[in-house]
C-alpha cells in the first residue's frame, strides 16, 4: 500500500498513528507529498481529485480518501483489538472522531487564512468564527476526557491529533487551560505511535 501524506497535516497524523497502533506501518510506503491550496500537486491530483492528503492506494489499486475512510479501511486489516468498535460503542467513537475532525477543519482553515492569504485580504471575523468552533470543541473534549480511561481508539487518536496540532500551529491558544484535557494528553503523548508522528 502507498500513503500520500504531508507530516504537518493532523489528518495524515491520524492515519499514521492508527498504522502504528495496529502494526500495519510496515505494509505501507509513506510518500511525502507537499500540498498547497493554490499550487496543486500533479501526482496527487491523479490519485485524489480533491488534491488533498491523506490518500491511500490499497494493494488492489483502489485509492481511498479522506482520513476517516482510510482509518476505517485499515482497521479491517489487522487481527488485534479494533480501534473503531462495533455495536453501540461505534457511534460514540465516530461522533468523537467527527468532533475532533471538526476542530481540525476549523484550525486548518484558520492556518490558511492567516499564513497563506495575503494580509490585505484576510477576514478577521471569519477567523474568529473558526476560533470559536475550536474553543467550543476543546471544551467538549475536556468534559469527555475524564471518561476515557485507558481507551485509545479512533476518537482518542483524533483528540491527540487536535492537541498536537494546536501545539504545532497555535501555540498562543492556551488550550492547556482545560486541565482535564491537558492531563489526558500528557498521558498519551508518550505512546510510541503518538511520539513517532509529531509534526516537524
Amino acid at each position: 500500500m502507498r500513503l500520500w501524506h504531508n507530516p504537518a497535516s493532523p489528518f495524515v497524523r491520524k492515519v499514521r498513528i492508527l498504522l502504528r497502533e495496529t502494526n500495519l506501518a510496515s505494509r505501507v510506503e509513506e510518500i511525502n507529498t507537499p500540498v498547497s491550496p493554490v499550487n496543486p500537486h500533479a501526482e496527487l491530483a491523479a490519485k485524489n481529485p480533491l488534491v488533498k492528503t491523506p490518500a491511500l492506494e490499497t494493494d488492489d489499486s483502489r485509492v481511498l480518501y479522506d482520513s476517516s475512510v482510510i482509518c476505517d479501511y485499515l482497521d479491517t486489516l489487522h487481527s488485534g483489538a479494533k480501534l473503531i468498535p462495533g455495536g453501540a460503542a461505534r457511534w460514540d467513537a465516530l461522533r468523537l472522531e467527527s468532533l475532533c475532525d471538526g476542530i481540525l477543519d476549523a484550525a486548518v482553515l484558520c492556518r490558511y487564512e492567516t499564513a497563506v492569504r495575503p494580509e490585505a485580504l484576510r477576514w478577521n471575523d471569519w477567523v474568529n468564527g473558526q476560533l470559536t468552533k475550536i474553543r467550543n470543541g476543546l471544551d467538549a473534549l475536556a468534559n469527555e476526557a475524564p471518561t476515557w480511561g485507558n481507551t485509545f481508539g479512533i476518537g482518542q487518536i483524533g483528540a491527540a491529533c487536535v492537541c498536537g496540532y494546536l501545539d504545532f500551529r497555535f501555540a498562543d491558544e492556551n488550550w492547556r487551560s482545560r486541565a482535564a484535557l491537558a492531563a489526558w494528553y500528557e498521558s498519551v503523548k508518550q505512546r510510541a505511535s503518538v511520539a513517532a508522528t509529531v509534526p516537524a
